[in-house]
This record gives C-alpha cells, structure tokens and sequence, in this order.
C-alpha cells in the first residue's frame, strides 16, 4: 500500500490540500477559493469558518479524486497566510469576529502613535519586526478593545488567539490542541527571537493576557492528531510553518546567503542567514526560518504586500484581461520603453517604504497607452519592487546574487527573465514550484521519519530553468529610476 503526506496550504484567497507520496512528487492537488471581505478602506477580512471549511473541503476532496484512504496518510503539514489574527472561545470554538488578514490596515493609528513614543527599536530587537498593522499585535489589541466584551473574556482565560495555523490546528483536533510553531510565533510582534519565548515585556506594551497564546513547538513537531471523523482516520499533524519559511525549506535554501522569491497575492523575498539575527538598517524584517530539534535558523525578509493581486485586480477590477495567463503574451508584445509605472499600492506600501497610507496610482498615460502597456506596468511593478529588497538587502551587507523563485507568477516566463534583467541577477525556477506545500510536506516527512536530513532532502530540488540578465546597465538604471520617481508620488507627502 502506498502511503503519501498530505500538506495543507491555506493561502489568502484559497485553500489547498496536496497529495505528496514518499519520493516528494505530487500526486493531487484540490483547491476551493473564498471571499474576501473589505468592510472600510483598508480593511481586510476573511470568514473563520470560511477557512475551515475550506480546507476540510479539500483535504476530502483530494482523497476522494486519489482515492486513498486516510489510513494511507503518514503525516499532515500544516502551512499558512501568515499574520493573519483570529480569537475564538475555547469551549465552544466560537470566533469572537472575523479573522483579521495580514493585509489589513485598520491599526496603522496605533502603530503611529507607538512609534511617535519612541517604541520601535525596542520591538525591533526583541522581535526582528517593525511596528506596522502587518503583524498580529496590534490586531489583537484592536479585538480586545474593540469588540464588545472581548477584552473581559480573555482576561478570564475564556478565549484563545491564534494565526491561522493554531486555528487549524484546534479545528482538526476538536480543540484539543493549542499550539502554534517558532514561524508563525515569529510574525506576531510578541515573541522574543533571542530567547524563543512569548515574551512579557510585549504582552505588557500591548496590552494583551498571556492567557490567550498557543504554545510554540519546533517547526518539525509533535502537535497532535487530528479526530477521526474528519478524514476517517486519526493522522498525526508533524509540522506547521508560515507559507514563506515553507516556501524556502521547499526552495532547500538550507545554507546562509541562500534566498528565494515566492509570487503569490504578495510577493516575499526571504535569505537565511544561518544562526545569525541580522538587525537590518534599511527596514528589512529579521524572523526565524524554522525551528529544527530547538535550534532555530533565521532570515532576512522584505515583504511586499501587492504581487499577484495586481494581476488579480486588472482582472476583476478593470476587467483587462479575462484571465492571468493572458498577461505574458501582452507583455511581449509591449515596447520596453513604454513609460507606464503602475504603483499597486492597494493597502499601502510594504518593505522598505512601510507606508500604510499610501495608495496606488498609474503614472506616464498617454493617447498611446493601452490595454497591454497597462498590464506590462503591472508585471514590471513586481519586477521593481523585488529591486527595492534587493537594494535593501545590499545596504545590510547581503548580496543577492541568485534567486529561486516559486508561486503562481513564476510560470510567466517573461516576467521572470524581466526578474532577472531588473535584478541584474540568476533567476532560478524549480522544477516543482508548489514550493510551500513542498517544504511543509518535507518538514512533515522529516518529523516521521521518512526523510532522514536536509541533505537527504537537498537532492530532491531541481532546476527547471534558469534565466540570465541580458539588458543593458543604462536602461536597466533609467527604467528603475522612474519606478523611484512613482514611489515618491505615491508615498504620504510625497
């Protein structure tokens, strides 16, 4: 009898379950989408049910198209949008409000006001983040304060918080298991990266009871087994990890200096650095990569809020294109020197800006601009801003020299040799870029038993094709400095 793993991928406007079977290939794949919610400007909601159900959908799902019973299932990994902030009762299940998505920008005041007290460096040391409403603490103090009785509950040990993982988690063991791994404890702005510890300090400044916290378990761990009735068999969950650490272990980035790209709805550039913490200078973000037999291993990340969605939104918004496949063969038919810089800062403006107030533009229309030069600018928009991390990484001392690239863009082979002519860099594409399942099915297998090291797992990577630079160093400066030039007009003041 076969026996496969089943990594669980609940992404920001999908959940996945995928089949891997022992030698890491893919065996099946279901996904269903959900809705997005946008109650005000800026904010941004997802139904917890919604993410349950989904995922519980597909999971089945995938058995039932494979045809393997859930007895044949050796482990579950579970990887995740992370940030991403819900409160739910521990006796009933019941969430307290929507979950709060990691795009969502209703608590840029409070981070402005901490950080006009001078806050900021301390977080920033203990935590490798900045102040900004893309992390978790500042959503969990909004739900406290904000939500009718939800402050007084927690305090009487009622409630519990999790990101999307813990939820998961509690839903596929019927509220049996609490717990969260070093990834996803990382990205929350109250957990100490030093010492690996919910930290009481941050807990104090935001006001928020330690009776709420998951436990933290290695990203490769024991977290317990999911009720029988669910799949039709009790199946161990053997790894947990935020859907960009996942992304570079499925990339095998295992040596310091290694770093990959993932373009999903956001785009996020992470470099490990080994057991270095590297306190960036140029407002980059220091979190663990994973957390193997208690050792943690670190990274450098700049995170950029608007990759794909911008394809999503010439899609459903100016309804442009009928589909994301169309946007390759557009943009070859587009004159480089075009001049259109679409800034999609749709909920601001991510690494290295961190400007939650500014809002997207197009920039250089004229008669001539149409349809394909329009949707050009939307791809190139990923191109700069991956150019923006690569700048800032450099200012803190790390070349990035190659990059291995994953997510649903990294099919487009135009946008990525235009990638490799912004970077002035080797873009490397896996041959497997269901890199995020990967790595957390990896991670999975590495906790059962069935991948004996990284080594071991370092030979399963392949690549399916690399691109080279091939643009000249002149246009390859001017084109990126009129995408600086329509930054600058987008930033608040600017």
């Amino acid at each position: 009898m076969n026996h496969y793993i089943l990594a669980i991928d609940q992404g920001t406007t999908s959940s996945r379950a995928l089949l891997f079977n022992h030698a890491g290939d893919i065996c099946g794949v279901a996904q269903q989408e959900f809705p997005q919610y946008f109650p005000q400007d800026g904010w941004v909601e997802h139904s917890p049910a919604d993410l349950w159900q989904t995922v519980l959908d597909s999971c089945r799902e995938v058995l039932l198209q494979q045809q393997v019973d859930a007895s044949q299932l050796t482990a579950i990994g579970i990887t995740n949008q992370r940030e991403t902030t819900l409160i739910w009762d521990r006796k009933t299940g019941a969430p307290v409000y929507n979950a709060i998505v990691w795009q969502d920008r209703r608590t840029s005041g409070q981070c402005q006001a901490m950080k006009a007290q001078g806050l900021e460096p301390r977080v920033a040391e203990k935590t490798g983040l900045l102040l900004d409403p893309y992390f978790s603490a500042t959503k969990i103090s909004w739900l406290l304060d904000e939500v009718p009785g939800v402050r007084d509950r927690a305090m009487r040990g009622e409630l519990a918080f999790g990101t999307v993982d813990s939820w998961l988690l509690w839903c596929l063991t019927d509220g049996q298991q609490h717990r969260t791994d070093a990834t996803n404890a990382s990205r929350t702005l109250l957990f100490n990266i030093h010492s690996q510890q919910w930290d009481d300090e941050l807990l104090e400044l935001f006001d928020i009871p330690a009776s709420l916290l998951p436990e933290v378990m290695d990203t490769a761990a024991e977290f317990g087994e999911t009720a029988e009735d669910y799949l039709g068999a009790a199946v161990p969950v053997c790894a947990m990890a935020g859907d960009q650490q996942a992304a570079l272990f499925g990339q095998t980035c295992f040596e310091p200096g290694m770093a990959k790209s993932t373009y999903g709805t956001g785009c996020f550039v992470m470099l490990n650095t080994g057991d270095q913490i590297l306190q960036s200078r140029s407002r980059l973000l220091t979190t663990v990569a994973y957390r193997l037999a208690g050792q943690p291993t670190y990274a450098l990340e700049g995170s950029i809020f608007v990759a794909g969605a911008a394809v999503q939104w010439l899609r459903d918004g100016l309804k442009l294109i009928a589909g994301a496949g169309e946007t390759e063969l557009l943009a070859t038919q587009t004159d480089p020197d075009h001049g259109v810089y679409l800034v999609p800062a749709f909920t601001g403006l991510g690494a290295p800006y961190w400007d939650p107030d500014a809002r997207g533009a197009i920039f250089g229309l004229t008669r001539d601009t149409g349809i394909k030069e329009i949707v050009t600018a939307g791809l190139q928009s990923v191109c700069y801003q991956t150019k923006d991390l690569q700048k800032a990484m450099e200012s803190d001392g790390v070349r990035l020299g190659t990059l291995r690239v994953d997510g649903g863009m990294a099919v487009n082979n135009w946008l990525l040799q235009c990638l490799a002519d912004v970077l002035d860099a080797q873009v490397e594409r896996p041959d497997v870029i269901e890199t995020t399942a990967q790595g957390i099915a990896w991670l999975a297998g590495l906790q059962a038993g069935v991948y004996a090291s990284l080594d071991e797992l370092k030979g399963h990577w392949r690549c399916a094709r690399a691109f080279s630079p091939v643009m000249s160093k002149a246009d390859r400066d001017g084109f990126y400095a009129g995408w600086l030039k329509a930054v600058s007009r987008v930033k608040e003041g600017g």
